[in-house]
């Protein structure tokens, strides 16, 4: 697909490349007023429990977890999507096939328009 705001989820070559832990990735598409991240994560994987003070809403596309968010694990799965308000502590970690997860960010984290890794300025 052509066109500077026309992507693909599967398209490893679009967006702004992270690396947010071992086993977890990340393509960032930031826009003016949302952001997305295109996150997948690798069977078991984990990244560190963590908060910021955007609102993210993620939507598991694909595979399975527990998603735990402010002291308290959620199970899920496949069409299940969820709101972390901001300056939550939040992590998920993948269930044994993985998953395939879309957040979204809203403002924009200014720290995630640039490659690098972690959940923060790297």
């Amino acid at each position: 697909m052509s066109g500077q705001n026309f992507f693909n989820l599967h398209d490893l070559d679009q967006g702004i490349q992270r690396t947010l832990a071992e086993g977890l990735t990340a393509r960032i598409f930031p826009g003016e007023n949302l952001m997305f991240s295109i996150v997948r994560i690798d069977p078991h994987a984990e990244g560190s429990m963590h908060s910021h003070p955007e609102e993210q809403w993620g939507i598991m596309l694909e595979g399975s977890g527990v998603r735990t968010q402010d002291g308290v694990d959620h199970a899920v799965k496949a069409g299940d999507f969820w709101c972390t308000p901001g300056n939550v502590v939040h992590g998920l970690k993948a269930g044994p096939e993985g998953c395939f997860v879309i957040d979204v960010f809203s403002p924009p984290r200014g720290d995630y328009k640039k490659a690098g890794s972690g959940y923060g300025n790297g």
